[in-house]
């Protein structure tokens, strides 16, 4: 394999277990601080996820386009001149990825590396939820100016954590990974897959969305998601 494919597969699987970590620690560290007000604990957790968000869009799109979400890596697969292998690759990064940000969270926290999570979440209010953040997300991307979609995405997320009932996950790797913490996060398994359906079909409905809308599908070649 390329040196060069070889970065770009490090980035994907490092920028997300760092996103991972960034949102199941924070919401760990909120949770303990937050005594039992979950609001303020949901408003330390969207702060702390929309400036990894940022930082982590900056440092990693120059090298693999930072998507960090299966959905992204699928809809602009041909923006980021990528093969049907090269996007299988992609997603096993990012899904190991995840999996390892929530181990890594929970071992800073002095909890057991693997939690499976117990909080269900689910209903067709939290699935629709999980259509629109997903449709937004890719509609952002799509439609962001050169250099502009780190901010857009991360202002978008942060906003979706607020406006959505299912706290926008919209990244089926992210759904993963939270499956593996017990926290404030984490999602509970039996839950993941209705989860991953609702953001699939939310993802081609952003696409229809930003086709309807011009959007030329480049932001993901100058750093995408969550």
């Amino acid at each position: 394999m390329p040196a060069l494919a070889i970065r770009r597969l490090l980035a994907e699987f490092v920028g997300t277990m760092l996103l991972l970590t960034a949102v199941i620690g924070s919401g760990i560290m909120a949770e303990r601080l937050a005594a039992g007000n979950a609001a303020v604990a949901l408003l330390a957790n969207t702060v702390a996820t929309v400036f990894a968000l940022f930082v982590l869009i900056e440092v990693f799109g120059p090298i693999s386009g930072a998507h960090f979400n299966p959905v992204v890596t699928v809809v602009f697969r041909r923006t980021a001149a990528l093969s049907g292998g090269d996007v299988l690759l992609y997603i096993v990064a990012q899904l190991a990825g995840a999996a390892a940000g929530a181990m890594l969270a929970n071992l800073m926290f002095d909890l057991p590396a693997v939690q499976w999570a117990a909080k269900a979440r689910g209903g067709p209010g939290q699935w629709l939820a999980e259509v629109v953040a997903t449709a937004g997300l890719v509609l952002v991307i799509a439609r962001a100016a050169a250099g502009r979609a780190p901010a857009l995405v991360a202002a978008y997320i942060g906003a979706a954590y607020w406006f959505t009932s299912s706290t926008s996950f919209a990244n089926p790797a992210a759904a993963f990974g939270r499956m593996f913490s017990d926290s404030f996060a984490g999602i509970a398994p039996a839950s993941i897959t209705a989860f991953i359906a609702s953001q699939v079909v939310g993802g081609f409905v952003g696409l229809l969305l930003g086709h309807s809308f011009g959007g030329e599908f480049g932001g993901v070649s100058r750093g995408a998601d969550q």
